[in-house]
């Protein structure tokens, strides 16, 4: 039985496809899975949905994709991190009410696998199950998990970091700074889907965008993954 979700608590949120296959099989992909982030973040119902990200007059970010919307929007939840990989992604959410978590999980994950099953012709369910979501209870667990969202990418090309084991802290955050599908680089200062989280709770806690990205490499340098292990949903 899934957990009752509290107002105010912030969830570790993370879904992976069926049988671990390719969720995002290109770019045009993540951006949809970014875009559905901002779009569906809304107490409103989403109408018309098309492939176009641009559908109505006025434009709210642009940076090789846009994101528009009509009117001021009711949010179901506070982003404060996202993450899309190519078989999962992980959010950091803060619940606004009792339902804001399950319904923005509920619209987001449809509209993503309808878009998805559309788009290559194919049908079933996308993902492994609904979702798994976990309290962040403590503020241990609240410093750590931030970090292990942004640094998941290093996956794809340097697993040996969850062992502690990088070679070279330099090219490894270099990696991560070109790496647009997650919300590493709107927290160390650089603009990339800004409009999708709210930062303010992370950033006062951490001292700041330079701040942030220092502790970063401090983290990837002196934490072992393991230690952490119960603290995440992989």
């Amino acid at each position: 039985m899934r957990e009752r979700i509290v107002a105010g608590q912030i969830y570790h949120v993370l879904n992976r496809g069926v049988d671990k296959r390719k969720i995002f099989l290109e770019k045009s992909d993540y951006m949809r899975f970014i875009h559905d982030l901002f779009e569906f973040n809304d107490t409103e119902s989403v109408v018309n949905l098309t492939y176009r990200f641009t559908r109505t007059t006025r434009v709210v970010d642009t940076n090789n994709f846009k994101i528009s919307e009509q009117h001021k929007r009711k949010l179901l939840v506070e982003i404060l991190a996202f993450c899309a990989m190519p078989n999962h992604y992980h959010l950091l959410l803060k619940a606004r009410t009792v339902e804001g978590i399950p319904e923005f999980m509920k619209k987001l994950n449809m509209g993503y696998s309808k878009y998805f099953n559309t788009k290559y012709e194919r049908s079933g369910t996308l993902f492994e199950g609904r979702y798994k979501s976990v309290p962040v209870g403590s503020e241990a667990h609240f410093i750590h998990l931030p970090f292990y969202i942004h640094l998941n990418p290093l996956d794809l090309v340097m697993r040996e970091w969850r062992q502690r084991d990088i070679k070279n802290y330099k090219e490894a955050m270099k990696f991560l700074e070109k790496y647009r599908w997650s919300s590493f680089l709107d927290y160390i200062g650089k603009k990339n889907f800004p409009s999708v989280t709210n930062r303010d709770l992370l950033l006062k806690f951490f001292g700041g965008t330079e701040e942030y990205k220092k502790s970063t490499v401090e983290w990837l340098k002196q934490q072992n993954i393991e230690k952490i292990m119960g603290l995440t949903l992989e």
